[in-house]
C-alpha cells in the first residue's frame, strides 16, 4: 500500500521561503509520477507541480514558475518542493499526490496535507 507523508509547512512572512517533504513508502516509483496540489481556503484544489521519479522531468502551474522548485531523492523515496518568494496567495493546504506515468495524479494516492500559511 502506497503510503505519502507531508511535512514541512508553517506561518512565513510574504517574500520568505519553506521546503516541503512528502515521504513516500509502500512500493518501488519507477515509471511513477509525483507532484503536489494545494487548496486555498474556498477555493477548488490545483496542481502546483509535478515530477517524473526516474527520468526527473518536471511540470509547474504558472502561478508558481521561477519561485517554486519540486525535486526528488531516489535514495531516500522523497519528493520535496521548495518554495521561495511566497505570498499571500500561497496560503494553502499541500498536498502530495502519485500515481503511475501517464495516470492522473488525482486519480492517485495522496498525502494528509500540510498547512502553509503566509502573513503579509
Amino acid at each position: 500500500q502506497v503510503q505519502l507523508v507531508e511535512s514541512g509547512g508553517g506561518l512565513v512572512q510574504a517574500g520568505g521561503s519553506l521546503r516541503l517533504s512528502c515521504a513516500a513508502s509502500g512500493r518501488t516509483f519507477s515509471n511513477w509520477a509525483m507532484g503536489w496540489f494545494r487548496r486555498a481556503p474556498g477555493k477548488e484544489r490545483e496542481f502546483v507541480a509535478r515530477i517524473n521519479w526516474s527520468g526527473g522531468s518536471t511540470a509547474y502551474a504558472d502561478s508558481v514558475k521561477g519561485r517554486f522548485t519540486i525535486s526528488r531523492d531516489n535514495a531516500k523515496n522523497t519528493m520535496y518542493l521548495q518554495m521561495n518568494s511566497l505570498q499571500p496567495e500561497d496560503t494553502a493546504v499541500y498536498y502530495c499526490a502519485a500515481n503511475w506515468l501517464g495516470v492522473s495524479l488525482a486519480d492517485g494516492y495522496w498525502g494528509q496535507g500540510t498547512q502553509v500559511t503566509v502573513s503579509s
